[in-house]
């Protein structure tokens, strides 16, 4: 529990992020349009990278020694510019979540855009394979922490998705996006001053 605790509050913390995917989930969510399968393929997809990452990430750091310090700090310096990216988009606010229309479209299109906005995204490699990878090392069980970072994924695409009804009047206002994204940026520096001072 010492290392899924952490696994989870850190997975959870760095798919807050607003970003195309989160707020695909959002729009099928409000228009109530294949929502299983569009959360349970981000968390699946999430599930690989994370478990390639901290299996991955443990192997090769123990194989070079030097490759988590080089890890570690980079992990920072990238939550340190990610925190900053937030904090911008906060201070300048203009997000908001519209719903489209209605229009129904097929599950495999559906799908395929998700997957598009998943696996070609770099930052989804930065967040589970390098950055939560590099964090899994510090903990003497990276699968403990792994399972953690896993089941933060389930439960946030699943509330995502099905509580997208009650978040749509909320997040239809840019103050809400500038409340969150500021949030976000404050965690991720926080973070990135854990990572350094370690």
């Amino acid at each position: 529990m010492t290392a899924f605790f952490p696994g989870f509050a850190l997975g959870l913390t760095l798919i807050l992020a607003i970003g195309a995917q989160n707020a695909f989930v959002l729009r099928q969510g409000l228009r109530l349009q294949h929502v299983f399968w569009v959360c349970l393929t981000c968390a699946l997809s999430d599930a690989v990278l994370i478990a390639a990452g901290v299996a991955g990430f443990g192997a090769l750091a123990t194989a070079v020694p030097w490759f988590e310090t080089l890890m570690r700090y980079g992990g920072a310096a990238f939550l340190i510019w990610y925190g900053f990216q937030n904090a911008r988009s906060a201070w300048k606010g203009g997000h908001a979540l519209a719903a489209d229309g209605a229009a129904q479209t097929s599950l495999r299109r559906t799908i395929l855009t998700l997957l598009a906005l998943t696996w070609l995204n770099p930052h989804v490699y930065l967040d589970t394979v390098v950055l939560l990878g590099s964090i899994a090392a510090q903990y003497d069980s990276r699968l403990a922490f792994g399972a953690g970072a896993v089941t933060a994924s389930f439960v946030f695409f699943f509330s995502l998705g099905y509580g997208a009804r009650l978040l749509g009047p909320f997040f239809s206002k840019p103050r809400s996006w500038q409340i969150l994204d500021g949030v976000i940026a404050l965690t991720m520096w926080a973070i990135a001053l854990k990572l350094l001072l370690m």
